[in-house]
């Protein structure tokens, strides 16, 4: 008894020192283009950044140089301007009215083409992937004159609906197998116990959809962040730029000083980056559990 127990340990470790070796055996190569594909990723944002802390007269002398000295005037200036502010509070607003509104819908939606047997069931399923081949680029002249005629042109409810439209496609794509994968016992006990479809949704669907939702709801708050097109149709006066839109009035305003500028777009871009870098994970524990549902 023994040795038939202990023979499926020791195939498991021979079976783990193959795998190592073979992984041992790619892995330089692996990191050099690993290291070559993120350096050349990093670079643009690291001379934005450090662009910032330079004078115009070191960039014009030495485009690729360090600072020499290092100069926080520039950030500084642009830290105590109040239109900086509010557009970062315009953003904030966008992105997390985009994010809860792709969330609740998409959830919502995604439960009910998941879980529920209906005719179109799988055309509504289908309806919302097809979405992802339909770019706003497309849309957004009839998308621009739907929302002036709705009144909401020059407002960030102009922009939160279009983006949490053109969010939705994505999120049922990624929610829907998660929902799937949910036992049916799971349903046929709460049903039992007396729970009707909405008690078993809120009770158990929503707790067990959170690394989707989190990894939707990401997703949405990013996309929200950088936008860029969308705004530019449909706000038309600085006091309700978003920080993408703010960028490029900022840099024609003020295109002759270029470190400024690199200040204020490294600004812009730093809560972005900040935000996806702590959920990393979040992001691709998200998409490959609806991989594996």
């Amino acid at each position: 008894m023994t040795a038939v127990a202990t023979s499926p340990s020791r195939a498991t470790a021979r079976r783990s020192t193959d795998n190592g070796g073979a992984l041992a055996k790619a892995g330089p190569m692996t990191y050099v283009v690993a290291y070559l594909l993120v350096g050349l990723c990093l670079a643009p944002i690291a001379y934005i950044i450090i662009g910032g802390f330079r004078t115009n007269a070191q960039i014009t002398e030495s485009p690729s140089g360090l600072p020499a000295p290092w100069v926080v005037s520039n950030y500084v200036d642009v830290l105590t301007s109040s239109i900086f502010w509010q557009q970062v509070g315009n953003s904030l607003v966008a992105g997390i009215a985009t994010t809860l509104g792709v969330v609740v819908l998409g959830v919502m939606v995604s439960y009910v083409i998941a879980r529920y047997r209906f005719r179109g069931s799988n055309a509504m399923y289908s309806l919302f992937a097809a979405g992802l081949m339909f770019p706003m680029t497309v849309a957004i002249t009839p998308l621009y004159i739907l929302v002036r005629d709705l009144g909401l042109a020059n407002s960030l409810g102009g922009i939160i609906l279009p983006q949490i439209a053109f969010a939705l496609p994505t999120t049922v794509i990624i929610l829907v197998p998660f929902l799937r994968a949910i036992p049916k016992e799971l349903e046929e006990a709460a049903a039992i116990d007396g729970a009707g479809r909405l008690g078993f949704f809120f009770r158990m669907v929503v707790p067990l959809s959170v690394p989707g939702v989190v990894t939707v709801g990401i997703l949405a708050f990013v996309a929200s962040w950088n936008s860029y097109m969308l705004p530019l149709f449909i706000l038309n006066h600085e006091s309700m730029y978003t920080l993408p839109l703010g960028v490029q009035a900022f840099a024609s305003q003020y295109s002759v000083d270029t470190a400024r500028v690199l200040a204020f777009t490294s600004l812009s871009m730093i809560p972005a980056l900040i935000f996806f870098s702590l959920f990393e994970r979040r992001i691709v524990g998200g998409l490959t559990g609806a991989v594996k549902g």
